[in-house]
This record gives structure tokens, C-alpha cells and sequence, in this order.
């Protein structure tokens, strides 16, 4: 039975939380007797004999109160910072869904530009209570060995896209790196230690690292950290004819792209180009790496994008939301290239770290029918709400990722959207919105007001 303590039971917010856990018969609410109540021991001690506390505190008492906390295993949930709906998806209370919190930030009402890490509103609880106390058990552990989280995630993860083998990094630089290294390594076995190019499209972007730098497909992000790793070539989106040339004068490793370009302005490929190409690469033995960095794990209304083109990449690259918010990355593998990678030929000091795995499958379970339903309903509605607005040009992007090319330049809206409360990013010349994915649809709607009205003013 789950022991849950209420710091401050006697305002508003506690007396309300006590009132509705109060009838769950799996929890025991931890009550501090009358004689004890001013007592800082008995809270003390209180506290620490809870499986969850509730601070509700003024803000000004918070540190004091998080200051008494020694187990470990205890989850913190402060309701002053704590988003209605995060009751009910983090912590598993659905009685508390509808509970009236006062946002510490309340002037941020939504945050439609998360720059995808952050897919569902998840926060240090989650980590402290399901992850740390529950799953993980181990904050790292040798590379020379599995731990049970993350063989966990690597089995959910394939048997969720049809992958044979999974590599854990920390990043989605790194598990691009690690889909190059794949690719050149298969081709150079297969083919001759000639085909080592990779061809990537223009206005794509892959990372920060100087390979990845070298494959992303935009001149200003080369300029100032020359010389990059060789070995790239970049072709046209939707010309599948200057890739075909690019094939005759370069031995081909493989293609690597976004199926939306993010950075490059939230510019889906069309369905008949990537079809297209698959069917090329296919046909000629090149591999096909499917960039998810950003679009992937729920984003576009499915758990990766190329699964709404309906083609099989050979290798798929993916991270940002996967451990919501903590650093992971992780390269699939497919079948033909599940053992190119031998003992010693990649590694990584802190990749399937199990504090990340155990949060990545704990995110992994959550991105169900229902929630990818939503997605793309909530992804419907912006599309209505933007489309032919007033200041608006035009409308792109798939799921909750959405580019909005304004009248007025970009980072005007954005500036003038942040002073108005809504976070946004942008990209190229576009206001892009990214915003968690179980942003509850009144905050959306919410969001998306402010930022049409910026839009027209």
C-alpha cells in the first residue's frame, strides 16, 4: 500500500487532495496527530515514512520543507509547480486530473516550442519515484555488461518498429554518428572499402558534431568549423533525379534523411519522393537512415515518421523525447545491419544508462493508440486554427510539429508570442511549434489564440 503524506493538509489544495486520495483503498494517508503537529520532528518524520509527499506550501517554504527529505525513495510533488493533467499521467492519480493548481509560472501558460525533448510533461518525480527508487536500481552501470531497463526499452522498442537491435547513446548527434559508422561499415564489407559516401539533402539537419555538422545539408553550419569529417554529398529534396547523378559519381554508402526537415523550416517530403527513393536504394543495395531525432516518439501522430510513409528504413536514429526530457539516444538497427557492428568497433561510456532506460520506457508505454490519436487531432486543429489566418502565408508540418510562415518575420512573433506567456521556436523563416504532446487541448487552444492574434496585429 502506497503511503502518501500531505505537507500543508490544512489549506484549500491539501484538504482537497486528502478528500479525494482519501477514498482509494491501495493508499494510506500518513496523518500527523494533533499533539504532534508543531512538532518539526514528527513532520520530519512524516515525511520520510511516505512514499509520496505533497508540498502544499507557499513558495517560500518549499526549500525548507525539501531540506527535511532523507529517503531517497520518496517522490516530491510541489502543487504550486506540479500541471493538472501531471497527476494523472505521471504519478497515477486520475482523481486528481481536474485539480485547480496555482502554476508557479503562471504567466508561461503553454509551451508549444519544447524543441521535442520534453513530449510529455514529465518532471523530477518521475525520475525520483518511478525511475531511481522503482526500475532503474542503478544510476550507471559498465559498459561491459546490460542492465534490466535497458534490454527492457531495446525489446520495446524493436518489437514497436520491427527493428532486430538496438545501440543506446546520449544524443541524437551520437546516434546519428553511430548510424554512419553502421553504414559505412556494411557498405565497405559489402561493396569495397571504396563506398563510403553518404548522400543527405539539402536544408537537412543531422547534429553538432562535426560529422554530423558535415552531413547536414546547410552551408552556414559548415562555415565556421571547417574542415568536417569528408565523405557527404547533398541533393535536392523531391529531386530524386540530382540523388540518381550523385549515385553515378560517388560509391554509395547510404541515404540519410528527415522525413520533415525540422531546421529547415518543418518541410515534410512528399510521400512519392521518399516512396521513390526507398524503392532506389532499395534496388541498389545503398542503405536507407531514417533521421527520428526530432520527429520521432509520438511527434507526427505515429511513433516514428517513416511509419506514415509506410517504407522499412535499414537503420532509424532517434532521442530528444524518448527518456522525456533525460539524455538518451538510440540507433535501430534492422535486420541486415544488426551484426555489422562487431565487439570494440562502437561504444559508449554512458549510453543506455538505466535511469534514462527505465524513464524511456516508462515514456514508451505512454505513447499509446489513444495519445497518438490525440496527437494527431490536436496536430488538426492548429492546422485549421493557422491556415488562412490573418498574417499567416502558410501552414506546414505533420502531428504537433508545425511550421507557421508569418507575414511578419519570425522572430517578431516569437519574442512578441514569449512576452504574451506562449513559448515558441523558430526555424528558417517559419514559427515552429512543438509543444508536449499531452498538452491538454484547453491550453492549446489557449496557445494558439495568443499566437494567431500576434500573427495579425
Amino acid at each position: 500500500m502506497k503511503k502518501i503524506f500531505i505537507d500543508g493538509s490544512a489549506g484549500t489544495t491539501g484538504l482537497r487532495i486528502a478528500e479525494r486520495l482519501g477514498k482509494r483503498q491501495d493508499l494510506e494517508l500518513l496523518r500527523i496527530p494533533e499533539a504532534l503537529r508543531k512538532n518539526p520532528g514528527a513532520r520530519r518524520e512524516f515525511m520520510n515514512r511516505a512514499d509520496v509527499v505533497f508540498l502544499c506550501l507557499p513558495d517560500d517554504a518549499v526549500p525548507e520543507a525539501v531540506s527535511m527529505l532523507e529517503n531517497p525513495n520518496t517522490a516530491v510533488i510541489d502543487t504550486s509547480t506540479v500541471h493538472r493533467t501531471a497527476a494523472d499521467w505521471v504519478y497515477g492519480f486520475p482523481e486528481l486530473h481536474g485539480q485547480r493548481n496555482n502554476l508557479k509560472a503562471a504567466k508561461r501558460i503553454a509551451n508549444p516550442g519544447c524543441h521535442a525533448s520534453g513530449f510529455i510533461a514529465l518532471i523530477a518525480p518521475l525520475v525520483q519515484a518511478g525511475v531511481l527508487a522503482k526500475d532503474a536500481k542503478l544510476s550507471c552501470f559498465s559498459i561491459t555488461g546490460y542492465t534490466e531497463p535497458c534490454v527492457r526499452l531495446a525489446k520495446m522498442l524493436c518489437e514497436r518498429t520491427g527493428m532486430a537491435k538496438v545501440f543506446f547513446s546520449n544524443s541524437g548527434a551520437e546516434s546519428n554518428e553511430c548510424a554512419i559508422k553502421a553504414a559505412r561499415k556494411y557498405a565497405a564489407e559489402h561493396k569495397g572499402p571504396d563506398c563510403q559516401t553518404i548522400v543527405t539533402l539539402k536544408n537537412s539537419f543531422h547534429g553538432r558534431t562535426l560529422t554530423t555538422l558535415a552531413a547536414t545539408g546547410q552551408e552556414h553550419y559548415h562555415e565556421l568549423f571547417q574542415p568536417l569529417t569528408p565523405g557527404f554529398v547533398h541533393a535536392a529534396a523531391e529531386d530524386l533525379r540530382e540523388l540518381k547523378l550523385l549515385s553515378q559519381s560517388h560509391p554509395l554508402a547510404a541515404i540519410m534523411i528527415e522525413c520533415i526537415q525540422g531546421e529547415g523550416g518543418v518541410v515534410p517530403l512528399s510521400r512519392r519522393y521518399v516512396a521513390d527513393l526507398a524503392e532506389f536504394a532499395n534496388k541498389n543495395d545503398i542503405l536507407l537512415i531514417v533521421d527520428e531525432v526530432q520527429t520521432g516518439n509520438g511527434r507526427t501522430g505515429s511513433l516514428y515518421a517513416y511509419q506514415n510513409y509506410g517504407i522499412s528504413p535499414d537503420i532509424v536514429s532517434t532521442a530528444k523525447g524518448l527518456a522525456g526530457g533525460l539524455p538518451l539516444g538510440a540507433t535501430l538497427l534492422s535486420e541486415k545491419v544488426q551484426n555489422v557492428l562487431g565487439y570494440g568497433d562502437h561504444g559508449s561510456t554512458f549510453g543506455g544508462n538505466p535511469v534514462c532506460c527505465a524513464a524511456a520506457c516508462s515514456i514508451l508505454s505512454r505513447i499509446d493508440d489513444p495519445l497518438l490519436a490525440d496527437v494527431k487531432q490536436k496536430g488538426a486543429y492548429l492546422f485549421e486554427t493557422f491556415t488562412d489566418a490573418p498574417g499567416v502565408e502558410s501552414v506546414s508540418g505533420m502531428g504537433l510539429m508545425i511550421g507557421i510562415k508569418t507575414k511578419k518575420p519570425a522572430g517578431d512573433v516569437v519574442n512578441a508570442c514569449l512576452d504574451r506567456g506562449v513559448l515558441c521556436l523558430s526555424a528558417k523563416d517559419k514559427v515552429r511549434l512543438l509543444p508536449a504532446l499531452n498538452i491538454p487541448m484547453e491550453t492549446l487552444k489557449k496557445a494558439a489564440q495568443i499566437i494567431r492574434f500576434v500573427c495579425a496585429e
